[in-house]
């Protein structure tokens, strides 16, 4: 059986031999056409945005706004919390412990989405205004470090 494997029928293609006569149909010019850089033996290492020397694109139209690079910021909502116990810290290395965060970006934010466990101390770099009045509601406290 495996001595009769062949490839599918239309798989392998013979390459265009150009350069070999009129009757190839790739003759004289090779397919290249007449004249100009894309004739030349190095025409085609010419980059697809160049225009031959007239002002391209990329220059022609003007540039608007600016590039702003943002600050990663790692979220965590409320209801994630309750993997903490009563009167438990609630910070990054625990955070990042519990597998709540992948703890990669420099800035944790917890939000205020589910309802806050009872009497924990929230030590993070931000919070949402609901977060923070659902924590105290339930008898903890909240902590903004830098």
């Amino acid at each position: 059986m495996l001595d009769r494997l062949q490839p599918r029928p239309g798989a392998r293609k013979n390459p265009i031999r150009v350069g070999r006569g009129h009757g190839s149909g790739k003759g004289k010019t090779c397919g290249r056409g007449v004249k100009g850089q894309g004739k030349r033996s190095a025409g085609r290492e010419v980059s697809i945005f160049f225009e031959g020397g007239q002002m391209p694109m990329t220059r022609r139209l003007p540039k608007r706004g600016f590039y702003h690079e943002k600050t990663p910021v790692e979220v965590v909502n409320l209801a994630a919390l309750e993997a903490f116990g009563a009167g438990e810290t609630v910070d990054r290395e625990s955070l990042t412990k519990k597998g709540l965060i992948r703890g990669v970006a420099a800035i944790v934010k917890l939000l205020g989405e589910g309802e806050a466990p009872k009497n924990l101390t929230v030590k993070l770099q931000r919070a949402s205004a609901g977060a923070r009045k659902k924590i105290e509601d339930a008898g903890g406290t909240v902590e903004i470090v830098s």
